[in-house]
C-alpha cells in the first residue's frame, strides 16, 4: 500500500473522507503519536503513520492521507505504546450484542465512506404549538415478543412501528440515548454511574458517556449509520421529527458538544435535542447559528435576544413541575387549584413548554393508578433506588387486582389523566406504552432492567383497546380545535370584544371559581373566536368540568350566544356514551367523583353530530 502524506487541516478534529484522501485531526501533546491501521475484521496491526509535528496547529496533530483503501480498513490512534480509540469515531463494527460486557482493549473505527441518498430530505420543523411527543426506549420499544416486528429492538423496528405511531396522532419521537454508550464501565474508568452499588450494572438507559459521534451499533439489525439515516428519512416523509437525548459527562467540553449537536443535524438530519448532564451551555448552544433552527430542550434558558427565528419558537423547557403537580390534583390532594389553573394556560411566548404526567424515570401511567409505593426490588438495591415520591394513588389496592371496582376506577384516573395532559396548553408529551396501560410492575426506575419489566409489551393494546382509541380520539380532538393549542399564552381577557374572554375559570357557579384548599373542582371554558382553524374559521366554545373529589359536584355551565347550546362530547365517567343537545339555559349538570367532562357549543342549526363522542369505551 503506496500511502502520501500532507499537511492536514485541524478541523473538523476526527476523520474526515474527502476525494482526494483521508484527513486526520487528533489532540495530543505527545511526540510520538499517530495512526494505526488494522484490516477490517482482524485486530493485528497492519501499519502505522505518525503524525508530523510540523504538521500540528495548537495541540491539534494533523495530517492528510491518501492512498489509504478507506473501505477496507479500520484505525486507532496512538500515543506511545498506547492504543486510543478514536472518541470521535463515526462508525464501529456491526453486530455488537447489547449487554456484551465491556472490553479495555480499543475498538477500532472504520472509515466514514458509505454515501447516503437523503432523496431531497427535508426538515418537518412542527411548531410546538402542533406536537404531540413520544418518549421511547429504542430498544425496549419493538424488543418484546409481542411487538410483531421482524427486527426487534432496533431502528428497523421503530420504522415499522410508523404506521401506528402516525395513526395515534405522534409528531415528534423523544429517543433516549441512541449514541454508543458505555453499557458496562471498565477497569479504566475511575467512576462510572453504579459506583455505590458494589457491583456492574448494565446501563440499560443509556445516560454515560461513550463515542457521541457514533449511532448504537447494537440497535440496528445491519450498519448502524446507515439504519439509523434511513429512519430518520422516514420519519421526515411522513411529517415527524427526531428528537434525540444527549447525556454529557464532565469530561465532555462546551465546545465539544457544540460540535456533537452540529454533527448529529448535518450528517443525520435530526430534528432536536434533549440536553442532559455536565458542561452544558444551553444559551451558547442556542446561538450556534447551525442548530439555530434546531429543537432544543432543556430545564430552563437564559433571557437572551435572539429565543425566537422567523417568528417560530425552537427552545422548550422541560421540567417536572407539571407532572407532579397534575398528579398530585388527579389523585385529590388539597390545596391544587391555583397550581392547576397555572398549568392549563402556561405557554411562555418566548420558548415553548414541554408537559408530562409521566416518563421514563418514574411509573408509567398504568403504575400510577396501581400503585403507592415504588417496586424496585429486582434492581438489586433493597429497593432504595428511584424516586421516594411519586404522588400516585392505587386505586384502593397495591398492584395488580381483578377486583372489578378498582379496575374500573385506574381506567378512570387514566382516562382523567390523559384530559389533564391533552387539554392544557403547552406540548404534550408522554412514554411508550401508556396509550394503552402499559406497566413495569410498580418499578419506577428500570434503568439496567433489559428484559420484560422494561420492554413493551404490546398484548396490552389488544387488551386496552378501548383506552387506546380514548388517548387516540382525544389527540385527534386535539389537532382539529386549535382552541387547545394556542401559540402563546392565554390572557384571560376580552380583548377581541367578542363578549367572551379566550379562557375564563370557573366553580360549580358560572364565572365564580372555588379556590378554597379544600376545593377539588373548576371549570375552564375556551372562547372559539380566539382561536382560528386553517380554513380561517373560529373555533368553537369549550367547557371543560374537572371534578377531582370523592363527591359528585353539579356545575352549572355558563350561558353561550344566541342560537348555541352544549353539548357533552367526551366524559371519563362510566355514562351514556354521548347525551342530546342541550336546550336549556343555565344548564346544571351532576359530575360524578373523580370524572371530567369536555362540553362543546354547538350551534342550534347544525347538525348536532359534529364531534365524535369519546366518552368511556
Amino acid at each position: 500500500m503506496k500511502i502520501t502524506i500532507e499537511r492536514g487541516v485541524p478541523y473538523p478534529l476526527g476523520v474526515t473522507v474527502d476525494q482526494s484522501g483521508i484527513n486526520f485531526a487528533y489532540v495530543s501533546r505527545e511526540e510520538d503519536c499517530g495512526v494505526v491501521l488494522f484490516k477490517r475484521g482482524s485486530r493485528r496491526e497492519y501499519r502505522r503513520i505518525p503524525f508530523c509535528p510540523d504538521y500540528a496547529v495548537g495541540d491539534v496533530c494533523c495530517m492528510h492521507v491518501s492512498g489509504i483503501p478507506a473501505q477496507d480498513m479500520a484505525y486507532c490512534f496512538y500515543e506511545g505504546a498506547t492504543l486510543r480509540t478514536d472518541e470521535r469515531g463515526k462508525d464501529f463494527p456491526d453486530g455488537k450484542k447489547f449487554g456484551s460486557a465491556a472490553s479495555d482493549e480499543p475498538v477500532p473505527a472504520f472509515f466514514p465512506v458509505q454515501p447516503f441518498d437523503w432523496e431531497g430530505d427535508c426538515f418537518p420543523r412542527v411548531l410546538y404549538e402542533d406536537s404531540v411527543c413520544y418518549c421511547m426506549h429504542v430498544r425496549g420499544f419493538t424488543r418484546h415478543a409481542s411487538s410483531g416486528v421482524k427486527h426487534r429492538g432496533t431502528f428497523a423496528g421503530v420504522m415499522e412501528k410508523l404506521p401506528y405511531l402516525k395513526q395515534l396522532g405522534i409528531t415528534t419521537l423523544e429517543l433516549q440515548p441512541v449514541y454508543e454508550f458505555t453499557e458496562y464501565e471498565t477497569k479504566r474508568e475511575k467512576e462510572h454511574p453504579f459506583a455505590d452499588q458494589g457491583e456492574r450494572k448494565l446501563n440499560y438507559w443509556g445516560y454515560a458517556g461513550g463515542n457521541y459521534y457514533s449511532p448504537k451499533s447494537s440497535y440496528a439489525a445491519g450498519d448502524a449509520s446507515e439504519e439509523f439515516k434511513t429512519l430518520i428519512k422516514a420519519l421526515h416523509k411522513e411529517k415527524m421529527e427526531a428528537v434525540l437525548q444527549f447525556y454529557f459527562t464532565d469530561k465532555t467540553s462546551r465546545l465539544e458538544i457544540q460540535d456533537i449537536l452540529r454533527y448529529w443535524v448535518t450528517v443525520y438530519h435530526v430534528d432536536g435535542f434533549h440536553l442532559k448532564g455536565e458542561n452544558i451551555d444551553p444559551g451558547l448552544i442556542a446561538e450556534d447559528p447551525v442548530l439555530a433552527r434546531t429543537k432544543l430542550w432543556y430545564y430552563g434558558f437564559p433571557e437572551t435576544p435572539g429565543t425566537k427565528q422567523g417568528g417560530e419558537r425552537y427552545k422548550a423547557e422541560y421540567k417536572d413541575d407539571f407532572r407532579y403537580n397534575m398528579r398530585r390534583f388527579l389523585k385529590g390532594d388539597e390545596g391544587m387549584l391555583q397550581t392547576v389553573m397555572y398549568h392549563l394556560k402556561h405557554n411562555p411566548v418566548e420558548t415553548g413548554q414541554i408537559n408530562y404526567l409521566t416518563n421514563y424515570d418514574g411509573f408509567t401511567m398504568m403504575d400510577l393508578v396501581s400503585y403507592d409505593r415504588k417496586h424496585n426490588e429486582e434492581n438489586g438495591e433493597d429497593n432504595k433506588d428511584g424516586n421516594d415520591y411519586n404522588a400516585s394513588w392505587n386505586c384502593g389496592h397495591e398492584g395488580a387486582t381483578r377486583k372489578r371496582s378498582v379496575l374500573a376506577l385506574r381506567r378512570q384516573q387514566m382516562e382523567n389523566a390523559w384530559m389533564l395532559l391533552l387539554l392544557s396548553q403547552g406540548t404534550p408529551l408522554f412514554f411508550m406504552g401508556d396509550e394503552f396501560g402499559n406497566s413495569q410492575k410498580g418499578n419506577n426506575n428500570p434503568y439496567c432492567q433489559d428484559n420484560d419489566i422494561a420492554w413493551l409489551n404490546w398484548k396490552n393494546a389488544e387488551t386496552n383497546s378501548g383506552l387506546l382509541l380514548f388517548v387516540r380520539n382525544l389527540i385527534k380532538l386535539r389537532r382539529e380545535h386549535p382552541v387547545f393549542r394556542q401559540p402563546a399564552e392565554l390572557r384571560l381577557m376580552d380583548y377581541a370584544s367578542c363578549g367572551y374572554p379566550d379562557l375564563s375559570y370557573h366553580g360549580e357557579a358560572p364565572w365564580k371559581p372555588e379556590l378554597a384548599s379544600y376545593s377539588r373542582q373548576l371549570g375552564v371554558m375556551y372562547c372559539g373566536d380566539y382561536a382560528h382553524r386553517q380554513d380561517g374559521t373560529a373555533d368553537d366554545f369549550f367547557y371543560v368540568a374537572y371534578n377531582m373529589h370523592w363527591e359528585p359536584h353539579r356545575f352549572s355551565l355558563p350561558k353561550l350566544p344566541k342560537d348555541f347550546l352544549w353539548q357533552t362530547v367526551a366524559r371519563t365517567d362510566a355514562g351514556e356514551k354521548e347525551d342530546a343537545p342541550l336546550c336549556r339555559e343555565p344548564y346544571t349538570v351532576e359530575i360524578p367523583p373523580r370524572s371530567i367532562r369536555l362540553f362543546a357549543g354547538i350551534s342550534n342549526g347544525k347538525d348536532c353530530v359534529k364531534h365524535e363522542c369519546m366518552g368511556t369505551f
